[in-house]
């Protein structure tokens, strides 16, 4: 299971990549339009801005570990194991309330937005934004295995909720 874990992450690296990739030479394109050719280009900068709405929340949901996220972790260091897991399973609980809170008008959001089009690409809105439907989900997913992770008595610092071999400063890489 954790192979395949491994494998669907370096797969979604791999999306990354490629997005990033089209957002960089989409913005080339838009310069040489721009400072070359006598006429700019108009869905370029839409393109550019949609694909890094895109990046964002595709790296957040599937490529960073909860060690990746940026936090306020100094009382949570200062503990002991115990308290970082109490803390953790805090965190984690907070998390996924805080985001099922908001899932309904999430989807209201972007349910409203498939009737308008973007304005040069004409795609509809609700596309542009889904991703965020994406991420909320995903984070909500992953935040609830680790606070079951926690409450089996899992570590706090495991990349992985359930298992504690793979603990920050370990590399694991699958090609």
């Amino acid at each position: 299971m954790m192979r395949l874990l491994l494998w669907l992450r370096a797969r979604a690296e791999n999306v990354a990549v490629a997005m990033l990739t089209a957002m960089f030479a989409t913005f080339l394109l838009q310069i040489f339009a721009r400072y070359v050719l006598p006429f700019p280009i108009g869905w370029t900068q839409e393109l550019c801005s949609t694909l890094w709405l895109w990046i964002v929340f595709w790296v957040g949901a599937f490529c960073l570990d909860d060690r990746d996220h940026i936090k306020f972790d100094t009382l949570y260091l200062m503990g002991g194991l115990p308290r970082r897991r109490v803390f953790a399973l805090i965190s984690a609980l907070a998390i996924v309330g805080g985001m099922a809170w908001s899932a309904i008008d999430t989807w209201g959001f972007v349910s409203f937005y498939m009737i308008q089009r973007s304005p040069t690409m004409s795609i509809p809105l609700g596309y542009v934004f889904s991703i965020y439907g994406v991420f909320l989900i995903l984070m909500m997913l992953r935040y609830a295995v680790r606070a079951i992770a926690l409450i089996r008595g899992g570590s706090p610092d495991a990349v992985f909720p359930g298992h504690d071999a793979l603990i920050e400063g370990e590399e694991v890489h699958l090609q």
